[in-house]
């Protein structure tokens, strides 16, 4: 069964009971019963009964399963890579960042006669 979501629009529960209903489709597909699961991932079975009811699991527990499934190859799509682009570097002279830069103040607003009281 497939679940068809959007993920830019999706609310962070519909995202987490979609992953988990996937993986836990994975298991069945792979014929896996959850006490076999259960024991390669070193996880409880009542977390994979959470799993297969979409419920949240802890993300170590959806890590784990995911090694016990060999499904660690995937675990590097769900972040983008942080590396600085060409571009980005020549900028920075080569250098990474190590801080995001700090909140500016904003300017303030200008209003008709501050004009006359500066002079």
């Amino acid at each position: 069964m497939t679940h068809k979501i959007d993920f830019s629009t999706a609310s962070s529960g519909a995202l987490i009971e979609a992953l988990c209903k996937r993986l836990d489709e994975i298991r069945l597909s792979r014929n896996i019963s959850q006490a076999d699961l259960a024991a390669e991932a070193g996880v409880s079975r009542s977390t994979l009964t959470r799993l297969a009811d979409g419920k949240p699991i802890s993300l170590d527990s959806f890590i784990r399963i995911m090694q016990a499934l060999r499904l660690t190859d995937h675990l590097a799509a769900l972040l983008p890579d942080p590396a600085v682009r060409p571009v980005d570097r020549v900028r920075l002279e080569g250098s990474e960042r190590q801080r995001a830069s700090g909140k500016r103040a904003a300017a303030a607003k200008w209003r008709w006669g501050d004009e006359d009281s500066q002079a």
